[in-house]
């Protein structure tokens, strides 16, 4: 063979491996703006948008007597099926623990996570968060006759939390000396407490105040504990889309007070007169 036609025979290879190669780039490019697109759609074909909420947390996400999911973030999701779906009842709850709610957005097993989500920069890492609806910080509730009221009176007992909590990130860094004992369930580490299996549980101030007001022998000795921080929706890494929609739905529902209306329904009759709405609620998506 000349090298004529040699050269001619490489040129004419390279060419089409570049072709194929910008058309699967291009196929892979179509894909993914494809999946980004149309996730709304894909929810509103399905019929339903599946939220990942707790079970076991009241008076924000609970199963009550009657096998109805309640709670505070209960509440602000059927708003969100209503106005994306137009029905309130086109939420399918999925209940999620605190240490699978990322792995159930990583896996498509849930559109929204809206179960107490607290926003860190490490769960930003692995998920998209909406703009805050709550306010919230760590808190540290005890017996009321072996109050636990400093970190320091922690030192060598033995400390409650839940896996996968913004309480056991707080203390397993800021505090590694302290002995934690740690459930994956609300329920088991509560009774982990009343069972005197530790000295206090470390857990959302916001969770604690109810707790305590419903469990008599008990108080919130530690209120607040590090910084405050908020809690948001959050969906998969990447899903714009739903992300931007969810942005825009709390920026209307701050214009007629929904998330006070919230508080009110879900959250005030736990609490009762003890806490300022404003120390929790956040409206329109956005801190005062």
């Amino acid at each position: 063979m000349s090298m004529k036609k040699v050269v001619s025979l490489v040129f004419s290879v390279l060419l089409l491996a570049g072709v194929l190669a910008g058309c699967g780039s291009s196929t892979n490019e179509t894909k993914a703006d494809q999946t980004a697109k149309s996730s709304i759609e894909e929810i509103k074909q399905r019929g339903t948008i599946r939220i990942g909420v707790f079970s076991d947390k009241p008076p924000f996400g609970f199963v009550d007597a009657n096998g109805k999911n309640q709670g505070f973030d209960v509440f602000l999701a059927k708003r969100f099926a209503k106005d994306l779906l137009g029905d309130e009842s086109k939420v399918e709850f999925v209940l999620v623990e605190a240490a699978s709610r990322v792995e159930f957005l990583q896996a498509n097993k849930v559109d929204i996570i809206m179960a107490n989500f607290t926003v860190t920069d490490e769960r930003k890492q692995k998920v998209d968060f909406a703009n805050p609806y709550m306010k919230v910080a760590l808190g540290v509730v005890s017996p009321s006759g072996e109050p636990i009221t400093s970190v320091e009176q922690l030192k060598g007992k033995k400390l409650i939390v839940n896996k996968g909590t913004t309480a056991e990130t707080y203390f397993t860094k800021n505090h590694p000396d302290i002995e934690l004992l740690k459930y994956d369930q609300n329920t088991e580490a509560f009774e982990a407490l009343k069972d005197k299996r530790g000295a206090a549980l470390a857990h959302d101030n916001t969770l604690l105040f109810a707790w305590a007001k419903e469990n008599a022998g008990y108080t919130v000795g530690i209120s607040t504990l590090g910084s405050q921080d908020t809690i948001a929706p959050a969906v998969k890494k990447g899903n714009k889309e739903l992300l931007d929609w969810i942005n825009n739905e709390l920026e209307t529902l701050g214009k007629e007070n929904y998330v006070h209306k919230a508080y009110e329904e879900t959250l005030k009759p736990a609490y009762g007169e003890t806490i300022n709405p404003e120390d929790i609620v956040v409206e329109g998506g956005k801190l005062k």
